[in-house]
């Protein structure tokens, strides 16, 4: 199963919207120099159109207001850390996909309040480094069969 083609068989072609080599989701190498040379405006607009549902954790992760987002957009490359923040976390949608084994029920799990996590939804925690970690640790749990 391939989150990440464009056939659009399990993710519904999700990252087929973004602009972004195939490796960024799957090699660390591919995935730091693409967040050094930073993400260009065009591609972060994919992603936003492509988890339109999802625009207000954009809007956090670049620590904007929705009226503004809209400037990002005309951006030859974001840097470093914005680039890094984006790319992590629409790494972080191919991971749900894929332990879900379909893209709608992973958006759907993102948006559920989960008792792994205190009761707070997955979604809510995307915007830091710290909480995209904790819904990894809660997805690899559930990869793996663990409930406890």
């Amino acid at each position: 199963m391939d989150l990440i083609e464009k056939n659009g068989t399990i993710n519904n072609g999700i990252m087929a919207e973004v602009s972004l080599p195939r490796d960024v989701y799957t090699d660390p190498a591919t995935f730091i120099r693409t967040v050094r040379e930073g993400l260009s405006g065009r591609v972060l607009k994919q992603a936003i159109d492509a988890l339109s549902a999802d625009r207000d954790l954009f809007v956090r992760l670049l620590e904007t207001d929705s009226g503004n987002l809209h400037r990002f957009y005309k951006r030859k490359a974001l840097g470093r850390a914005q680039s890094e923040e984006v790319l992590d976390t629409l790494k972080l949608y191919v991971e749900t996909g894929k332990v879900f084994g379909d893209r709608e029920i992973g958006q759907e799990w993102l948006h559920t309040e989960v008792p792994a996590l205190s009761g707070t939804r997955p979604i809510d925690l995307l915007d830091t480094f710290a909480g995209r970690e904790m819904v990894r640790q809660v997805l690899r749990k559930i990869s793996y069969g663990e409930f406890s």
